[in-house]
């Protein structure tokens, strides 16, 4: 019998912020998937997890490349090349987990491999988590919006940051990675220094911002960028 290929969420970065159900399918997978955005590249994901299960070091451990560029050729020869990776395990009748930070149906690389999975007639399944920006908006201790008012996801490094401040409600700007200079000056250019920066959350290292006023010009990957209407 083949193995099952589970997504995994990890939550944000506090390891308290792991499901019960994220637990229990680490304990019992036998391979554990962790993305690496370099050959030196941080695993946070792992480091989430190790920090909730301490055992799962001792099972086998695969990093898979998953390079930061929006090179599509690239993206797409390491999409394949993980997805390959995990269906020697799963032909081997053995589970694998792949760790995601956040939650794994928002901006996850598994969404990639899962598809893949799948279409060649394997098992995949997701296990939900705690989304980064939910996480944020408590360290903020506010809500992130309220009733008749949308939540918009924003990647902001794929530009149209300026556009998407007309839309109403919360806008949630996520992605930002090396452009997070450019989306704070564009937030500054309509005048939304009321927006709020946590970087880091739950992770060591953490720093929040409650206005544009407050931010030192740190160039944190990890950033979550909120600016709520009333």
């Amino acid at each position: 019998m083949s193995g099952i290929f589970y997504g995994v969420s990890v939550g944000p970065g506090d390891p308290e912020l792991l499901t019960l159900k994220a637990v229990r399918i680490i304990r019992a997978c036998d391979v554990i998937a962790v993305p690496r955005s370099s050959k030196d590249g941080e695993q946070v994901a792992l480091e989430i997890a190790r920090a909730a299960v301490p055992e799962l070091l001792q099972k086998e451990i695969v990093p898979l490349d998953m390079p930061m560029t929006h090179d599509a050729a690239v993206l797409e020869k390491a999409r394949a090349q993980a997805a390959e990776t995990v269906l020697v395990y799963l032909e081997e009748g053995r589970d694998v987990a792949f760790l995601t930070i956040g939650d794994v149906s928002i901006y996850s690389t598994y969404g990639y491999l899962h598809n893949r999975v799948v279409k060649r007639g394997y098992t995949a399944k997701m296990v939900a988590g705690v989304p980064s920006f939910c996480a944020a908006a408590a360290c903020l201790g506010e809500s992130l919006t309220e009733p008749k008012l949308p939540v918009h996801l924003i990647p902001a490094a794929y530009g149209k940051v300026a556009e998407s401040l007309d839309l109403p409600g919360t806008k949630v700007l996520m992605k930002s990675g090396k452009t997070l200079e450019q989306t704070i000056d564009a937030l500054r250019a309509r005048g939304r220094t009321d927006a709020r920066v946590v970087q880091r959350c739950g992770l060591p290292g953490e720093r929040v911002f409650y206005s544009l006023d407050e931010w030192d010009n740190s160039r944190e990957y990890l950033s979550i960028v909120i600016v709520k209407d009333c």
